[in-house]
């Protein structure tokens, strides 16, 4: 496991010398301050008119520095030969695989809290309370931007970067229209298809008082299950490619 760690480390020291994410955290914050100033929604809707386009705009910020971070990134070290000196050093190719999602997913959460601590922030600067249900929000977002990570590592495997990119949107506009798909629960293909409708919280969080403790259980399972057999792919993949 310590070379899972230290491997993981690198990854992460990459993710913060990259000037893209430091971009999408400075434009974030400017969107952030600029969320306030849009018309009121009616009177006591304007707090939830905020939470609700705040996470939309975290999602979309954090799902940018993922594939940002994620697509590219063992097609890079395969390029420039840096995958094999790893991989001489008696590295498994599944402890290299993990280690890459590992290290992504750290760099992701640290994105993550940054952009959750900005519309935290600044929610509680304009409204004058702290809304403390965004942070379920943040971590909902987290763990699906973990799993697309390593999907986009799984695929990275096997594929060039564009194909991943290509890859992870095509997964997550699959995975997120179960019930515009399938209608609800009453489908007979409802509990088979693959979704991620468990990490959209943003409703509850938005308009109400956010969702429970078991319900963030279920979440957790659903993002180890996900985040597990992607890995698992991947490494599978990797395995028989021909370095």
């Amino acid at each position: 496991m310590n070379r899972v760690f230290v491997i993981a480390r690198a990854v992460v020291a990459d993710a913060v010398r990259r000037k893209t994410v430091w971009v999408i955290a400075l434009f974030s914050l400017v969107l952030a301050a600029v969320i306030p100033m849009l018309p009121s929604y009616g009177v006591g809707v304007v707090e939830a008119v905020y939470r609700e386009i705040a996470l939309a705009l975290t999602y979309v910020a954090v799902m940018v520095v993922t594939l940002v971070l994620a697509a590219g990134r063992i097609p890079a070290e395969v390029e420039r030969r840096t995958a094999y000196s790893v991989l001489a050093r008696d590295v498994r190719r599944w402890e290299y695989v993990a280690a890459t999602w590992l290290g992504i997913a750290v760099a992701t959460a640290a994105a993550t809290v940054a952009f959750g601590a900005i519309i935290f922030g600044v929610g509680w600067a304009v409204y004058g309370e702290p809304m403390w249900p965004l942070w379920q929000g943040v971590l909902a977002i987290w763990m699906e931007a973990s799993v697309i990570a390593a999907l986009c590592v799984a695929v990275s495997t096997v594929a060039a970067p564009a194909i991943v990119a290509v890859a992870a949107l095509a997964f997550l506009f699959v995975t997120n229209v179960r019930m515009d798909l399938l209608g609800g629960p009453g489908s007979p293909f409802w509990y088979v298809y693959p979704s991620l409708d468990a990490f959209n919280i943003i409703a509850p969080v938005a308009h109400g008082t956010g969702v429970s403790l078991a319900y963030i259980a279920t979440m957790t399972l659903v993002f180890v299950g996900w985040a597990g057999v992607l890995i698992v792919l991947g490494s599978a993949g990797f395995s028989r490619r021909d370095l």
